[in-house]
C-alpha cells in the first residue's frame, strides 16, 4: 500500500489551499479518490477540479461507500470527533485537523475507537514539521539551562493575507438550519468542556483551540508541559490573552491575539544562559513562505547571529509525507490524540485562570 487512496471531508479553505493541491502535488503517496460537504457548490466545482467522481453530502456515506484506505477530517470542528470515530470504526486511517475536537469526552472517544481498530489517528500540527522547528528541538540542548520563554501569536485574519493571494471559493448554497446546529453543537460542546462560564470566555476557548493550539502544542515539544499556569489575563472580550507559565526553573509568557493587520508574527524564543533561538513563522496560506530558525550566541568575547533556513517546502507538506510514512510503515506519529488532550487541558488551564476573580 505505497500510494494511499485517500477521502477529503470537507472542503473549506484549508482544504482548497493547501491539502488538495499538496495531494495532487504528491501522486506516488496520494490518490484523491473521494470528497464529502455540506455544500452542493463546492462538491460539484472541487469534484470537477480534481476529477474526483465519488463525491458525498454525508460523511457517513463517504466512509461507507468511498474506496478509501484513509480520510482527512477538515470540516468544521464541532464535527471532528463524529467524522474520526466513524472513520476509525469503518478501518480507516485519519489525519484531522486541529483542533482534534472540543470536549474532553469526544477526546476519550477517539482514543477508544483508535484502540478498538489499530489504526492511526495524526492530529495535522502543521507548525511541529517545520524544518526549523524540528532543527530547534534537535539545538535546544545548546543553548544550556533555560532562562526564559516567549510565545508570541498575534496575527491578522486569515482572509485578509488569503484574499489578496489566492482564490477562495466560499459557498452561500449552505442550508441555514445546518449553520444554526453546528453554533448549537458548538455551544454544547465548550460547555461539556468548561462548565457554565460567561461567553467571552467560550470565545476564547475557541481562540485557544484554533490559533493557540499551534502554539501551545509546538512549546511542549520544544519544553514540556508547564507545572501550572500561573496568571492568565485576557480583554477586548476574549480577543486577546497572555497567561504566564510556570516551569519551576523558568516561566514562560504566552501572548495571542488577532487584529486587522495585514502580517502574521508568530513565533517561539528561547532564552538560554549564554544563547537563544528563536522560530519565526509566516503565514501558512501562502505556500512555501519559508519559517526561519534565529540563532544567538556568546562565545567569550564573541557574539555570533545567524539565520538557518534547512527547507523551502513548506511544513504541511512535510506533515503529509510524514503521515504517508507512517501508516505505510505501521509507526506511531508524533502528534497522537493523547498528544491533543495535554494541550486541550492547558487550554481549560488557561480558562480557570481568566475566570479567576
Amino acid at each position: 500500500m505505497s500510494t494511499l487512496r485517500v477521502g477529503v471531508i470537507g472542503l473549506g479553505e484549508v482544504a482548497q489551499l493547501i491539502h488538495l493541491p499538496i495531494i495532487e502535488s504528491l501522486p506516488g503517496q496520494y490518490e484523491l479518490t473521494a470528497i464529502c460537504d455540506i455544500s452542493p457548490g463546492l462538491l460539484k466545482s472541487v469534484g470537477d477540479r480534481y476529477s474526483v467522481k465519488d463525491r458525498y453530502g454525508d460523511f457517513h456515506d463517504l466512509i461507507a461507500e468511498g474506496d478509501i484506505d484513509c480520510v482527512f477530517v477538515l470540516n468544521s470542528d464541532e464535527y471532528h470527533a463524529e467524522c474520526v470515530v466513524a472513520a476509525l470504526d469503518a478501518g480507516l486511517h485519519v489525519l484531522v485537523e486541529k483542533p482534534m475536537c472540543l470536549s474532553p469526552r469526544e477526546a476519550q472517544e477517539i482514543i477508544a475507537a483508535r484502540d478498538r481498530s489499530g489504526k492511526t489517528v495524526m492530529v495535522a500540527y502543521m507548525r511541529r514539521f517545520a524544518p526549523a522547528f524540528t532543527e530547534a528541538v534537535a539545538r535546544l540542548p545548546a543553548l544550556g539551562p533555560i532562562r526564559y520563554v516567549r510565545v508570541h501569536d498575534v496575527i491578522g485574519e486569515n482572509r485578509l493575507i488569503i484574499d489578496q493571494t489566492a482564490y477562495v471559493e466560499r459557498p452561500g448554497d449552505v442550508p441555514p438550519d445546518l449553520i444554526e446546529e453546528k453554533w448549537a453543537r458548538r455551544a454544547a460542546l465548550v460547555r461539556e468542556a468548561l462548565g457554565d462560564v460567561p461567553e467571552e470566555l467560550g470565545w476564547t476557548y475557541g481562540l485557544l483551540c484554533g490559533l493557540g493550539s499551534h502554539d501551545l502544542s509546538a512549546m511542549r515539544e520544544l519544553i514540556g508541559r508547564p507545572q501550572r499556569v500561573a496568571a492568565a489575563k485576557m480583554w477586548r472580550n476574549g480577543a486577546y490573552v497572555v497567561a504566564l507559565l510556570d516551569y519551576g526553573d523558568f516561566v514562560v509568557t504566552y501572548e495571542t491575539g488577532v487584529d486587522d493587520q495585514l502580517r502574521f508574527d508568530a513565533h517561539i524564543e528561547v532564552y538560554g544562559a549564554s544563547g537563544s533561538m528563536k522560530v519565526q513563522y509566516d503565514t501558512p496560506y501562502v505556500r512555501h513562505f519559508p519559517t526561519v530558525l534565529e540563532i544567538e550566541r556568546t562565545d567569550g568575547d564573541s557574539y555570533e547571529r545567524s539565520v538557518v533556513r534547512p527547507h523551502l517546502k513548506d511544513p504541511y507538506t512535510h506533515e503529509l509525507e510524514y503521515f504517508h510514512e507512517v501508516v505505510t510503515t505501521g509507526g506511531a506519529p508524533k502528534t497522537t490524540p493523547e498528544d491533543y488532550v495535554e494541550d486541550m487541558e492547558l487550554f481549560i488551564d488557561i480558562i480557570r485562570a481568566l475566570d479567576q476573580p
